[in-house]
């Protein structure tokens, strides 16, 4: 799963800098399911009282997921998204994707979403192909 680069972005990016703004709506439009997952998180983090929002509906199809995966482990990609919501990222499996405050980074909470023993008890038989 490639972004869909423009000619326009191509030729910048070859002469210097990229503007995160560009390159956040190359993302947007490339991988429209990740982006979308990550948007409505943040509303839900922002509009209610928990410490994070999370994903734990898988993606409709593998394309979807492909459009995840690749998302979450580019770190212009991932880094882009967090810097454009306010939000620091978390990622578990093939579709448990987390969003924190930045500032939780870190913190107890971040730190049990993220840890080995949270990735071990996150697991199941159906996400060992994902």
């Amino acid at each position: 799963m490639s972004l869909d680069v423009s000619p326009q972005l191509l030729a910048e990016a070859e002469n210097g800098e990229v503007r995160e703004q560009d390159f956040v709506e190359t993302v947007r439009t490339s991988l429209p399911y990740a982006y979308d997952l990550v948007a409505r998180l943040v509303t839900e983090l922002r509009s209610g009282t928990g410490e994070f929002a999370d994903n734990r509906t898988p993606p409709p199809s593998e394309r979807e997921r492909g459009q995840l995966l690749r998302a979450l482990s580019s770190d212009a990609i991932r880094g882009s998204l967090e810097r454009h919501f306010g939000v620091a990222l978390a990622f578990q499996n093939c579709h448990r994707v987390a969003v924190f405050h930045p500032e939780a980074r870190g913190g107890e909470t971040h730190t049990r979403f993220t840890s080995l023993r949270s990735q071990i008890l996150n697991q199941s038989p159906e996400f060992r192909d994902c």
